[in-house]
């Protein structure tokens, strides 16, 4: 479905395309191959609704989570634009978080593949500004960062944008919960009146509303409801009085046992309350929340997609822009009062062809919210007694993996294959027992099988990588 909203400039209805094939929209035989050869067979709904708008040169306002497939919805309109021979910067995409960041360069570099000499450049705070600087000189054709760096690279006359065509603002919703907007207003003012500008949001409260007022020119809008095919979340209410809130939360776990889950709290305090308790009771757990530092963000993140811890805790702001495959179940700790972020927790599990359970913990003060919840849904609320929550196992719930850090990473000219050889030649391993790699700038995360952990750093400790002794160790969890 598209909808039209005015936005105070006249905004025009567009009809529903039932296309889904990238062929439909005349896109150049070289990105139709790529395209191809990515795995690219059809578009997704935000794909085949936003694209036909954002290639004729629309400004575009899209509600789009993580997932739905926004990053090739903005990243196709956006390199069809560049002139590979200018090396101004053409386009910039502003994103909530490093870790998103990276994402979409990863996709656009992967996109752009066939293009020749396309150079993109990362620039986030969280890391030296320095290399950062050294890059620009270079020149960059696209910019994809933070709005606090870019915004410190624009003051610092080390970014210019005189040449930009597009400006993309990615997750803009969480962008401004974070509290943003006064940094992405002073980085669309120093951009080109004349641009086209792509605004992306997995919500749509007031205040995406008002960004869209100042910074797009007459944008169409697209709203997809986010859908979930029958069954796939497995979606129960129980019924909680205000003081056994957290205490359920662990019956939960002990009940139905997922391998990972992804709690999410109203407040902070609740989120450091539930990780204490967790914690207290032998679980696995960790906390994202606002107060951690860059470094400590991202190890919480790598565990936790490395299934080498059992549940993370968060709040919405926190948890946006994650992507986790495979996440067994999602715990409501407490009702959120907007429904559609209610659907927007709950719809990180059952993804693709997954199922997954979703937890919802409501006091009696919360059955307004929760029939909200149900009217946006289409279908009631199911209720489910406390007394079903025994434990189901005597074992303690432990991640069937566990995170190994290797000091040392893309500066070291450490690459996945370098760590798989070490891993599986001299520490002995076997490819089954090992799960991802992640090798950041200058650290590498490897998740081993809880068996083989201890035994695994002990060997590789004695050997060598890429011919250098190795500096490892398990990250507590």
């Amino acid at each position: 479905m598209i909808c039209a909203r005015n936005y105070g400039a006249a905004m025009t209805k567009q009809p529903e395309t039932h296309a889904t094939s990238f062929r439909a929209l005349g896109l150049p035989q070289t990105t139709l191959e790529t395209l191809e050869q990515l795995g690219y067979r059809v578009m997704t709904p935000i794909q085949a609704a936003s694209l036909p708008l954002a290639l004729a040169g629309h400004d575009l306002v899209a509600q789009a989570k993580t997932g739905s497939g926004k990053t090739a919805a903005f990243g196709l309109p956006l390199l069809s634009k560049i002139d590979a021979r200018s090396f101004a910067v053409q386009a910039l995409v502003l994103c909530p978080t490093r870790e998103l960041a990276e994402q979409v360069r990863g996709e656009l570099r992967r996109l752009a593949r066939a293009e020749e000499n396309v150079k993109i450049l990362q620039l986030c705070g969280g890391s030296t500004i320095r290399p950062q600087l050294a890059s620009l000189e270079h020149g960059a054709h696209v910019v994809v960062g933070t709005p606090g760096r870019l915004l410190d690279h624009l003051k610092r006359g080390s970014l210019k944008l005189d040449g930009l065509k597009t400006l993309v603002l990615d997750e803009a919703d969480r962008m401004l919960d974070m509290g943003f907007l006064e940094d992405i207003r002073q980085v669309a003012k120093r951009c080109p009146k004349e641009r086209q500008t792509l605004l992306y949001s997995a919500t749509f409260p007031d205040s995406i509303v008002e960004l869209a007022q100042q910074f797009l020119r007459e944008p169409r809008e697209v709203k997809l409801p986010e859908q979930h095919a029958p069954g796939k979340i497995r979606q129960r209410f129980y019924e909680v009085d205000e003081e056994d809130r957290l205490a359920t939360v662990v019956r939960l776990l002990e009940h139905y046992r997922p391998v990972r889950t992804l709690a999410f709290c109203n407040t902070k305090q609740q989120c450091r309350d539930l990780l204490a308790l967790l914690l207290e009771r032998g679980f696995v757990a960790l906390a994202l929340h606002g107060e951690l530092e860059q470094v400590e963000r991202d190890q919480v993140l790598v565990q936790f997609a490395n299934k080498s811890c059992s549940v993370l805790v968060a709040t919405d702001v926190a948890a946006r822009g994650l992507d986790i495959a495979e996440l067994e179940a999602v715990v409501n700790v407490e009702i959120t009062p907007d429904p559609e972020v209610h659907v927007h927790r709950i719809g990180r599990t059952g993804r693709v062809d997954e199922e997954g359970w979703a937890f919802s913990l409501a006091s009696r003060r919360d059955r307004a919210r929760v029939e909200r919840i149900a009217e946006l849904q289409g279908v009631p609320a199911e209720w489910y007694p406390l007394r079903e929550l025994e434990p189901t196992s005597r074992e303690r719930l432990l991640p069937p993996m566990v995170t190994l850090q290797i000091a040392g990473g893309r500066k070291e000219k450490i690459r996945p294959g370098d760590v798989l050889g070490a891993l599986t030649g001299e520490a002995g391993c076997r490819a089954g027992q090992i799960g991802k790699i992640n090798v950041n700038e200058f650290s590498t995360y490897v998740a081993l099988e809880r068996a083989i952990a201890k035994s695994t750093l002990k060997k590789l400790s004695a050997g060598t990588l890429k011919g250098r002794r190795v500096k490892a160790r398990l990250l507590p969890a």
